[in-house]
C-alpha cells in the first residue's frame, strides 16, 4: 500500500461512496488517499476545525474513508499527522461514535481524550441544519509537537 495525494474534490466523492454513516463532508484543507496494486482503497481529510481554532496550530480529521483494507485507515491516519506536521500543526484532533473501538487512531498514536457533550450545533447568532448525529463522540488527540 503507498499513500499518494488526493484531491479534496476527489476524496469527497470517496468518502461519499466507502463512508459507513456520514457520506457528506463540507470542505478540506489537505487530503491523502491509500492505493493498492494501482487502485484506491481509502481517504482521509483534514477539514475545517471550530472557528474558536482560527489562526491555532490545530488540525481536525474530518473524515477517514476506506473500503476495509486492512490497515489503510492507519496509514491514511499516519499520513495525515506527517503532513499536518510539516505544515506547522502542533496537534490533530478527530471524533469517532462512541461503539467505534479507535484501534487504527490508537495505531496511528491517538489518545482518547474521552466523550464529548454532544448536541447541536445550532446557534443562534449561527444558524445550523439540524445534526444527523447529535449524540455525544468519542474525541482522540495526536500530540505532533508542544506549541512553541
Amino acid at each position: 500500500m503507498k499513500i499518494v495525494p488526493c484531491t479534496i474534490k476527489r476524496a469527497k466523492r470517496e468518502v461519499k461512496a466507502l463512508h459507513r454513516h456520514l457520506a457528506v463532508v463540507g470542505g478540506g484543507r489537505f487530503a491523502v488517499a491509500a492505493e493498492l496494486d494501482g487502485r484506491l482503497v481509502g481517504v482521509g481529510i483534514i477539514g475545517n476545525g471550530p472557528r474558536v481554532w482560527e489562526g491555532s496550530t490545530k488540525a481536525v480529521v474530518t473524515r477517514v474513508a476506506t473500503d476495509g483494507t486492512p490497515n489503510a485507515c492507519s496509514a491514511i491516519l499516519g499520513a495525515l499527522c506527517r503532513a499536518a506536521k510539516a505544515l506547522g500543526y502542533t496537534e490533530v484532533w478527530t471524533y469517532t461514535l462512541p461503539e467505534e473501538p479507535g484501534t487504527s487512531l490508537r495505531a496511528a498514536g491517538f489518545v482518547e481524550q474521552g466523550l464529548t457533550e454532544g448536541g447541536e450545533h445550532d446557534r443562534p447568532a449561527r444558524r445550523r441544519a439540524p445534526a444527523k448525529r447529535p449524540e455525544p463522540k468519542r474525541r482522540w488527540l495526536r500530540v505532533l509537537r508542544s506549541a512553541l
